[in-house]
């Protein structure tokens, strides 16, 4: 009781003196005008699967909508037949599609980085766009199947 008693009287004051330690910046001016560290900074990535015919639907799990929990009807996820732009810290990925998912990274510098096992179906390292060519990345003997050579 007595507690409760103090938190309503005080709480405010103390939730505005939490916040302004929050906001202090020692050397500084109290407000933060650095840009964030390059770990916290977010980059502009492109995801384009227009090339994979027929159209689909695909997520970068935590970062877009999941293509596994909803009516297709009504799917919220992004479509092959668009480029998607997201904005991406760096670290770890996945693209996950319903045929097959692959991981991928952005560096801190901004750019995409992921396996050469994926070259023949994924294009953009070191580059900020990430192209998925392919709906499978199997049973390639070091040629690509004239399957994907249609155009949407």
């Amino acid at each position: 009781m007595m507690l409760h008693k103090l938190l309503t009287r005080y709480g405010p004051l103390i939730c505005g003196g939490l916040l302004a330690g929050l906001a202090y910046i020692p050397g500084g001016t109290g407000v933060a005008t650095e840009p964030p560290p390059a770990h916290l900074r977010e980059h502009a990535i492109t995801i384009d699967a227009t090339n994979l015919v027929p159209p689909s639907w695909w997520q970068v799990p935590g970062v877009t909508p999941s293509i596994w929990a909803s009516d297709p009807e009504s799917l919220d996820a992004p479509k092959t037949s668009e480029r998607r732009e997201l904005r991406l810290k760096p670290g770890k990925y996945k693209f996950v599609s319903f045929t097959f998912d692959f991981p991928f990274s952005v560096t801190r510098d901004g750019v995409l980085e992921f396996s050469t096992s994926l070259d023949q179906c994924i294009e953009g390292r070191g580059t900020r766009t990430l192209t998925v060519r392919c709906k499978r990345t199997y049973p390639h003997g070091g040629e690509r199947d004239a399957y994907y050579d249609q155009t949407p």
